[in-house]
């Protein structure tokens, strides 16, 4: 029987770097456009030839790692230095360089702001090469682990329990001293010593944390990772996490603004929406965002910035068997913009003094002005145990943002096919991203450096649809026509080394005496 054999080992072999990757290899991608880029001009730090000690790498190699590094499924920079020495294709990439895990893994910490600005360079190449439509974005967020477990987590509840349990502790170890001092019995005197006097540190730690949390005004404190937060993922379970927001075009699915932060979704949306306006260089597109985006403000200020928004609308109110009930929910009243008045199911008419009232938040920002509505028919109203369990009647609140608001409420209605599209649009994104690639965690400390990876992260993304939509060689066309204001100039570079080398050859030769 007959087998396909291979070469021998020792058989020598005639061939280069550049025979061994082929026209449509996506390295080929990534390095026309780390070539493409000034990346001084973009915020990265470069590295400058010392006049002693070894020569330092050049920025581009450590961006091209990482590209190439995230594209593959592959962050650990132990394992990157190794991919260097075994594998063609970076070898290729980096003409035979292998820098050091340590000075890899620093250029990630140290560049977070210029990943940023090269994610958002890329958006712009993206819709000059007529990839992104720019007219309606989906917005969402997901939640990344941050590198901080639940025991370094320390709410003032959780505080609170540990010291009760410190007390608890060291007066039950004081107790047993006292039983043991009858008994003169040396050496377990000295272990309980020992554990009371550790107990005595928990409580000093304890009340320090206890103290920051005051200091800070901040409901939670971490602290492995400051900037962590416990946020809720899923239904009730919490992780210490950061939450990545992500605004996707609908044309290919493609990302047109990300950055990350570290509480929840409620009061995320304009900064999320203005980026990607912003981004996208345009004067509006229709934002589609589901119930948990809602607030008023968020809405407002989305108004006012010329950005159509679609959020779903959350159920307001809730009904019980005591209380208000189905028929009498705050939907079923009628507001009357002209008279600035409330109907109620039961044709009555309620009304405002128009004065102005607080509600107050956890922060300033949260807090807003409202104005009551009430009628008198309520005392008389022969169905006011299924409206309200108020002895006072039924009271409604409208805010300062319920223009704005039942604007969007009334999109909602009337754009249910629209609105169907945005699962389609962004969650394949965050389910390609964190179960098929594996990134649902981050691998850095503080919120401005993982702002930088999952900037990374997303960049790779957008660069891997783009490949496969377009293929290499036609995204490698539309580079070369790409007019970009972070161009390098590499004409005028070469040239100027040209004219240096040259100087510095005919300087250097040795002059002819007569």
């Amino acid at each position: 029987m007959q087998h396909i054999t291979g070469i021998q080992r020792n058989q020598m072999m005639l061939s280069s770097l550049e025979d061994t990757i082929t026209a449509d290899n996506p390295v080929r991608f990534i390095d026309a456009f780390v070539g493409t880029i000034d990346l001084e001009k973009l915020g990265f730090s470069i590295r400058v030839l010392k006049t002693e000690g070894r020569p330092s790498f050049e920025t581009a190699v450590f961006l091209k790692v990482y590209l190439y590094g995230y594209l593959n499924g592959i962050r650990s920079s132990r394992k990157l230095e190794k991919e260097c020495l075994r594998n063609l294709e970076l070898q290729w990439l980096l003409c035979g360089l292998a820098p050091n895990y340590h000075t890899i893994a620093d250029f990630r910490k140290d560049n977070p702001k210029a990943l940023k600005q090269l994610f958002k360079l890329f958006v712009s190449f993206l819709k000059d090469a007529d990839l992104i439509a720019g007219e309606t974005i989906a917005i969402d967020g997901t939640k990344s682990r941050a590198h901080n477990s639940k025991k370094a987590n320390f709410s003032p509840k959780k505080i609170d329990k540990h010291l009760a349990y410190i007390e608890e502790k060291t007066q039950q170890y004081l107790d047993q001293l006292a039983q043991n001092d009858d008994h003169e019995n040396s050496t377990t005197i000295t272990n309980i010593q020992a554990k009371i006097e550790r107990l005595k540190t928990n409580k000093i730690n304890y009340e320090l944390l206890a103290e920051q949390l005051q200091t800070s005004g901040e409901p939670q404190i971490s602290t492995t990772d400051g900037d962590a937060r416990a946020l809720l993922v899923q239904g009730v379970v919490v992780e210490v996490s950061y939450n990545i927001q992500a605004a996707v075009d609908d044309k290919h699915n493609l990302v047109v603004a990300t950055h990350t932060i570290n509480r929840n979704d409620k009061n995320a949306l304009s900064a999320i929406a203005i980026e990607a306006k912003e981004n996208l260089e345009v004067d509006t597109f229709t934002a589609l965002v589901d119930k948990g985006y809602h607030n008023g403000r968020e809405l407002e200020t989305c108004k006012n910035q010329n950005i159509t928004t679609i959020v779903a609308h959350p159920e307001q109110g809730k009904s019980n068997e005591n209380g208000t009930q189905p028929e009498y929910l705050i939907s079923k009243f009628t507001y009357n913009k002209e008279t600035n008045t409330y109907s109620c199911p039961q044709g009555q008419t309620l009304t405002t003094t128009g004065r102005w009232h607080k509600k107050t938040g956890r922060t300033e920002e949260s807090g807003y002005m409202f104005q009551k509505y009430r009628t008198p028919a309520c005392k008389t109203c022969p169905v006011k145990d299924q409206c309200t369990s108020r002895k006072g009647g039924r009271e409604l609140d409208r805010s300062q943002y319920a223009n704005a608001v039942e604007e969007n409420h009334q999109r909602y209605k009337d754009n249910p096919q629209l609105y169907r599209k945005r699962q389609e649009i962004n969650e394949h994104i965050f389910g390609t991203i964190k179960r098929k690639w594996g990134y649902n965690y981050t691998d850095l400390i503080g919120l401005e450096k993982v702002n930088g990876e999952h900037s990374l992260i997303m960049l790779v993304y957008n660069i891997k649809r783009s490949i496969n939509i377009l293929g290499v060689p036609d995204l490698l066309a539309k580079l070369k026509t790409w007019n970009s204001p972070y161009k390098r100039k590499i004409l005028l570079f070469i040239k100027t080394t040209y004219l240096k080398l040259i100087t510095a050859n005919f300087f250097a030769q040795p002059k002819v005496s007569c």
